[in-house]
């Protein structure tokens, strides 16, 4: 999976951009500020239609325009070309000139494994954060995920407002609440299914991944889910049994939106007792991890993005990252200075300088 070629529409600080790009290893490199995060970004937004930096998919647009188009000519098993614009209204999407009225059968045809800093940051966030890097992971995998996803909040939307609204004297049995809880539990337990698939398959890899690029310790990750080895009627049981409570608080007490994933290295609860570097090295072992699950599931590498890799790694970790990586795979590099590059990287890389949003290739 390779993108061949990227147009860009008033995206950011760039009015017009038109670049053609190496099948194998493109750096892009500049003074902080000049646009270099935001051309990998629309490289991101052009296969997931959303950033990875920002919820709000107005700030994408240049200030002062109504709107921005990302175009984008991939190489997958055959070539396509694909466009998202974003304006006031919301967002479209096309595949070789055709809309896409789903984002289920959009996102999953360019698959993107991004590597940024950022990142280590789910470690000391919220679940919420992690299952929103799940989330991500599998949508690009499993075409009917974001359906599922999207009923099961909407339902929980409905539920939760149904519960603030009734008296906590009425009858527990209430035939509206019993549809919405049923329809909840049948797509939580899809969603649940699909997550602990992925996990399993992450743990297939991640810790061979961990130990080839920093060489010590034992990683795998474990998936909570308050829907976990429960059948449907157990479920059930469980919500009725709460029910008073959640009257009294408003809100579904139990569900797939309070699932988390958990990172272990060496037994050890990172979260809890993992130092800095040792969360950001678990995460980059998660994503190595995830190069290898897309190839075995579509048969062909995906798109890889290494934001300011340089800033959150020491040159020897980078050169085991990239050692392992398979030539096959097509990888965007960002830094702000080259000379932390190594040299032999260079001599077969595309060299893209911005500057102020001007981009020069060499």
């Amino acid at each position: 999976m390779k993108i061949k070629h990227l147009k860009l529409t008033n995206f950011r600080n760039y009015q017009k951009l038109d670049l053609k790009f190496n099948e194998n290893l493109n750096i892009i490199y500049g003074k902080n500020g000049m646009g270099k995060t935001n051309l990998v970004e629309a490289i991101y937004t052009l296969a997931l239609t959303k950033s990875f930096r920002t919820n709000d998919d107005q700030i994408l647009i240049k200030k002062d325009e109504v709107s921005t188009k990302i175009e984008g000519e991939v190489e997958t098993n055959t070539n396509n070309n694909y466009e998202v614009v974003i304006n006031e209204l919301g967002k479209k999407v096309k595949i070789d000139g055709n809309i896409i009225s789903k984002l289920s059968d959009y996102v999953t045809n360019i698959n993107i494994v991004l590597l940024e800093p950022e990142e280590q940051m789910i470690f000391s966030s919220s679940p919420s954060e992690r299952r929103k890097l799940l989330n991500i992971e599998i949508s690009q995998l499993k075409k009917h995920y974001i359906s599922y996803l999207n009923n099961y909040n909407h339902l929980l939307k409905q539920r939760n407002s149904y519960l603030k609204d009734l008296d906590i004297v009425k009858n527990e049995n209430d035939s509206y609440l019993e549809i919405i809880t049923n329809k909840l539990i049948e797509y939580g337990l899809k969603i649940c299914e699909f997550r602990e698939s992925f996990i399993k398959e992450v743990n297939n890899y991640i810790n061979k991944k961990y130990q080839d690029v920093f060489k010590k310790g034992t990683l795998e990750v474990k998936y909570t889910s308050d829907y976990q080895n429960k059948t449907k009627e157990e479920i059930y049981n469980i919500y009725k049994k709460n029910f008073k409570r959640e009257v009294l608080m408003g809100k579904t007490l139990q569900g797939v939106h309070h699932d988390d994933m958990i990172f272990y290295l060496d037994g050890n609860n990172i979260i809890e007792r993992g130092s800095n570097g040792q969360k950001k090295n678990a995460i980059f072992a998660f994503k190595l991890a995830e190069i290898e699950i897309i190839y075995q599931e579509k048969g062909n590498y995906p798109i890889l993005i290494l934001d300011d890799l340089f800033s959150a790694l020491d040159n020897e970790k980078i050169k085991n990252i990239i050692k392992i990586l398979n030539n096959n795979i097509q990888t965007f590099i960002t830094t702000t200075d080259l000379e932390k590059v190594d040299k032999i990287l260079l001599k077969d890389a595309l060299l893209i300088n911005i500057s102020e949003g001007e981009v020069k290739e060499s």
